[in-house]
């Protein structure tokens, strides 16, 4: 079992994500504690937060005062409610808030039946509930309920879920707004990118193109980003995505701020001479796009070309998954430029660039120890040549932990919740 603990300043919007799977008749509450009891045992979002109100009034500052866990069997434990039930009660004892008020809600709406408890991690008095070595009590606290009830252990799995790869979005089984997400949310904490163009060809390994979109919005110029999902031919394969959909690092002023970031990052890298080098290389052994991006996927870079409705190669943009670093040629150098692989592939103008003989010999050999490149990640260990197609993605089958999940479909809904409340207060 894995126990995913989230805390949040929004109860209102905790409890009302979970009441909505309820009154969808995907979810029902299980138990309750210490909450108020109504005449025929159902439940509103305004009933419910009544419970709470006392703490949230005592509150002493803690600014994220709600608390949302969900406990996750593995799918083939077959848990009753009463089980489900008990699991949670002394979940919450063990970790400090059985005396709390919480709801816990069973949900049926995807494959893995699951539950989530919604309670405050602020006590009658006000005062907050120490959290100190909350990991490592959890997953303790899993380990004996998995013991106690017969369930199967998550020890293994709870780390390969941590490392999880996915892959590439596919428009045909569905969920496409889930798909989106799991990708979006996560490339920024793994790669470093300096313009939506170095983004947009990392995000097409993933069957994705973002589009930006201004417009006026009470006499002021907006900006915002839309998410569109690709087949495997690069074509649009459905409706686009307001980033807003996807949480905050998936908009436009946070990318802006990791771009700076990124180009403060990638000035002067280390890495930067070999990964000129190992792309040089590879331009002048040999003959053709095919097998430019076959060698240098050996090597962990993936080649993304952008041409225009002629076929003319008007952008290059090479994403180093060892250092997790994305170059267009043009940053690399003037030679390595989109009008160099025009020339020599659409025109068979052989480029004239002096070999970097000295480096050959670490290049040509992309496991030797000498490499000056930092070690791949254990999420990118991937370097698996004898499975090589043309693109790396389909090689390691994707580079990030899954986070297909609730959460940002809770935030979304949440976020949601404010706009109304605000549109309310405004009427």
């Amino acid at each position: 079992m894995i126990a995913k603990i989230g805390r949040g300043s929004n109860l209102y919007g905790a409890l009302a994500y979970n009441q909505l799977k309820v009154e969808k008749e995907n979810g029902q509450i299980l138990f309750t504690n210490r909450i108020i009891e109504t005449p025929n045992g159902q439940y509103s979002v305004a009933q419910l937060v009544r419970s709470f109100e006392p703490y949230l009034i005592a509150n002493r500052n803690t600014e994220k005062q709600t608390l949302h866990i969900s406990l996750n069997p593995d799918p083939k434990d077959n848990v009753s409610d009463e089980k489900f039930k008990l699991i949670a009660q002394e979940y919450m004892q063990e970790m400090g808030y059985g005396e709390q008020p919480f709801v816990v809600f069973k949900h049926t709406d995807i494959d893995r039946t699951h539950i989530h408890i919604v309670s405050v991690c602020v006590d009658e008095e006000g005062k907050k509930i120490s959290d100190k070595f909350e990991k490592r009590r959890s997953m303790n606290v899993c380990r004996e309920l998995e013991s106690k009830y017969g369930l199967l252990s998550a020890t293994e799995k709870e780390h390969k879920q941590n490392d999880n790869i996915f892959h590439p979005v596919n428009y045909q089984i569905g969920d496409i707004k889930s798909q989106i997400a799991s990708v979006v949310r996560h490339l920024t904490k793994y790669y470093k990118f300096q313009t939506l163009g170095e983004y947009n060809a990392l995000l097409s390994l993933f069957n994705i193109t973002i589009e930006k979109v201004e417009g006026e919005l009470q006499g002021k110029i907006r900006q915002g980003l839309l998410y569109i999902p690709l087949n495997e031919k690069g074509e649009r394969a459905g409706h686009p995505f307001k980033a807003s959909l996807f949480g905050k690092n998936a908009g436009l002023p946070t990318l802006e701020l990791h771009f700076a970031k990124s180009k403060e990052a990638l000035k002067d890298h280390p890495t930067k001479p070999t990964i000129k080098a190992t792309v040089t290389i590879a331009l002048q052994s040999t003959s053709d796009e095919q097998a430019f991006k076959k060698r240098l996927g050996e090597q962990g870079i993936n080649v993304v070309v952008r041409r225009n409705d002629t076929g003319r190669i008007y952008g290059i943009t090479f994403i180093d998954h060892n250092s997790k670093a994305i170059w267009n040629g043009s940053r690399l150098g003037k030679e390595l430029s989109a009008n160099t692989f025009n020339d020599y592939w659409n025109h068979n103008i052989k480029p004239d660039i002096k070999k970097p003989v000295e480096l050959q010999s670490k290049i040509s050999k992309p496991n030797d120890t000498d490499l000056p490149v930092e070690q791949p990640h254990h999420l990118f260990d991937f370097l698996d040549t004898d499975k090589h197609k043309d693109s790396l993605i389909e090689t390691f089958s994707g580079l990030l932990p899954e986070a297909k999940g609730e959460d940002y479909e809770e935030q979304d809904f949440a976020n949601k919740m404010k706009k109304k409340r605000k549109r309310k207060r405004g009427q």
